[in-house]
């Protein structure tokens, strides 16, 4: 009778780890659906692919390691930036700005004018190429325009400046006070 006993309670015993199981594995499916937890996963939108050629206005050759900086705009916002260097043949490549945005493109090579632009991304396949030109005369205060207007014909022209020339010389201004003005009153 003992043993008959000790194999009914064996096969109840296997009966109820097998029911266990089963029940087990159906709450751990159920705990592993996804529409209630966790993060969503969300595509990337499409990215354009932008190639900045960076060359000399004058020559036509290309520009080695200018500075090429993207700025991605958010209405009026600038989101940050990206900065990317020209290689030998004057190129950068960018492909991780969004189709649709709006970039700023900023370039900056040593000996040339820095060269700034806002573009709309709006294809997948975007070619840009700059001419960058030398740095123009500068504008100064202590030059009177006609002067200056002058002095750029003439270095245009690779003319040096006649010594007696009545434009070039400069008249300083005058420091008598002006009759219709008057002093203001001491204490």
């Amino acid at each position: 009778m003992n043993s008959m006993l000790h194999r009914s309670f064996f096969r109840l015993s296997i009966f109820v780890a097998g029911f266990g199981l089963i029940v087990s594995s159906l709450a751990v499916s159920a705990q592993q659906d996804s529409t209630n937890r966790g993060r969503k996963y969300k595509a990337p939108p499409p990215t354009a692919r932008i190639e900045v050629t960076v060359l000399r206005d004058a020559t036509g050759k290309p520009i080695e390691n200018a500075a090429v900086i993207f700025h991605p705009m958010q209405g009026d916002k600038d989101e940050g930036n990206m900065e990317l260097k020209t290689n030998e043949d004057g190129k950068s490549i960018i492909d991780v700005l969004p189709i649709g945005d709006t970039v700023r493109l900023q370039i900056i090579a040593k000996g040339f004018q820095t060269f700034g632009e806002d573009y709309k991304v709006d294809k997948a396949e975007i070619a840009i190429k700059i001419r960058m030109k030398r740095p123009g005369e500068q504008y100064s205060i202590y030059q009177h325009a006609d002067t200056a207007h002058a002095a750029s014909k003439m270095a245009d022209q690779d003319q040096a400046p006649a010594k007696d020339d009545a434009a070039s010389k400069v008249k300083p201004a005058d420091s008598t006070p002006r009759p219709d003005s008057t002093p203001a009153p001491q204490k």
